[in-house]
């Protein structure tokens, strides 16, 4: 994975992300439905916290990631979604992300998106990706 932060460009927020990524030559693409804090039993987990919520998505991610035998280096793109976003989330969501991921926190592109609902109203948070696979 290419990873470029191009200096006529600004540098990314709080060094969260890349610029643009680009995927290996001749790889496969995957993308991982958005994931929210359901556990493998199917119960929210969470509730009422955001930060909780991103852990459990991000998680989720990681498990998708292991199922197709992939890393958290092969995410091409991630798109996060916040009900109520304020910037005093940023490190909530963020903060959980580290915990999952630790030194693999994948330097992609990504999007962050403030929403006012998502799928169900319990739901404050859905994370979704695309991964690049080797051939």
């Amino acid at each position: 994975m290419q990873r470029l932060n191009p200096s006529t460009m600004a540098p990314p927020v709080m060094d969260l992300y890349s610029q643009i990524t680009v995927s290996p030559a001749g790889a496969r693409f995957a993308a991982i439905s958005g994931q929210v804090a359901i556990d493998g039993e199917g119960a929210l987990v969470g509730q009422g916290s955001h930060a909780g919520q991103a852990r459990q998505c991000f998680f989720n991610i990681r498990r998708a990631l292991e199922a197709i035998g992939a890393t958290p280096a092969d995410i091409l793109q991630m798109r996060i979604h916040v009900v109520d976003h304020s910037p005093a989330r940023i490190e909530d969501i963020f903060g959980a992300g580290r915990e999952i991921f630790g030194e693999d926190w994948p330097l992609c592109a990504s999007t962050y998106i403030g929403v006012a609902c998502l799928g169900l109203p319990d739901w404050l948070v859905e994370i979704d990706a695309i991964v690049a696979l080797s051939q």
